[in-house]
């Protein structure tokens, strides 16, 4: 199959990719929004914790409130590390190191996930885009969702939710980032170091409320997950710019700061978040040719949407479109 596709990728990192400028936000006044949104979460999270404690309800009251609340705290956590903490990772939001320092354990205590552990994950994810097993069985993208699949399929959705929380690796994580950068990994020791003492503290004070807060803290790092699972399912591992699924239901992009088009994301990784539209509009002819699939609900209700298959829409491989190789497309944050 031949395709002619335009020059429109040529310029797309020219209008998406914002420069640096001076003053507190790096690269837009609108990074203002998420940053006060992960203040706002660890409101929330505190909030939780003194309505369960100190606020005295009948148990047919307070049992539905709290489970309301957890609810509502696990799709925050997906909400966050999907949004806020995605687009940190690939355009810092402050020019101060030190802000951006704290930022990240600001972040590692809203999701109590280590910031600087999940960065590099990330960061091997765009690495590996969702890759199919090599030769030796292996994925280089941690999270691909082709890692415990069979037969070149994606492995079960159910299994992906339920069981990616476990397959995490930190001690292999904190190895690989120690043989790149040993301040980095001193970092990403402090976060979980700081995450590990926030759930010792909670159960020194409420025993009772940990007990009820863990499950749902795991809920929404599986939600985190499904959310993930869909951002790739029915993708083309072989095409870059069909790597990613996007979703374009406007509610979503909103609330989720634009983490919806997906497709276009790691076709330019480091386009700012408020410029996901714009990179859509210019290359939506292309992304047509290659066959990105975009899929009608967000990304975690994708198991929803009314064409689901993890076969790409168009079976082609990479060399199959001239000038779309993965090394000239991806463009891995910087710190």
């Amino acid at each position: 199959m031949d395709f002619q596709l335009s020059t429109s990728y040529h310029f797309a990192s020219m209008q998406v990719i914002l420069p640096k400028k001076l003053g507190l936000f790096r690269y837009s006044r609108w990074d203002a929004v998420p940053v006060a949104f992960a203040f706002v979460h660890l409101a929330y999270l505190v909030g939780i914790f003194l309505v369960f404690t100190r606020v005295h309800l009948a148990w047919q009251l307070k049992v539905p409130l709290m489970a309301l609340m957890g609810i509502v705290y696990s799709f925050s956590i997906s909400w966050n590390i999907n949004g806020i903490s995605h687009n940190f990772i690939h355009n810092r939001y402050f020019n101060s190191t030190l802000l951006n320092r704290l930022f990240s354990l600001l972040e590692s205590v809203d999701c109590l996930f280590s910031q600087v552990m999940y960065d590099y994950v990330h960061r091997r994810h765009h690495m590996g885009n969702a890759d199919r097993p090599g030769e030796d069985g292996q994925t280089i993208d941690w999270l691909s969702i082709y890692a415990h699949g069979h037969d070149g399929h994606a492995e079960s959705m159910w299994s992906y939710f339920f069981l990616q929380f476990f397959r995490d690796d930190p001690k292999r994580t904190l190895r690989e980032i120690t043989a790149h950068n040993a301040t980095e990994a001193k970092w990403g020791r402090m976060e979980m170091g700081l995450t590990g003492a926030v759930m010792v503290t909670g159960f020194l004070m409420s025993w009772k409320f940990m007990v009820f807060f863990m499950p749902f803290w795991y809920l929404g790092h599986c939600l985190s997950n499904l959310n993930g699972y869909f951002e790739h399912f029915g993708g083309n591992p072989d095409v870059p710019m069909a790597w990613g699924v996007s979703s374009y239901h406007k509610l979503y992009n909103l609330v989720w700061f634009n983490n919806g088009y997906h497709a276009e994301h790691h076709y330019r990784p480091r386009a700012h978040w408020t410029r996901m539209n714009a990179l859509h509009e210019t290359i939506e002819e292309d992304q047509k040719r290659v066959g990105v699939r975009v899929i009608r609900p967000p990304h975690v209700f994708g198991f929803m949407d009314p064409n689901l298959c993890d076969e790409p829409l168009v079976p082609i491989k990479a060399a199959d479109v001239p000038g779309l190789e993965a090394s000239d497309l991806v463009d891995i944050a910087a710190s």
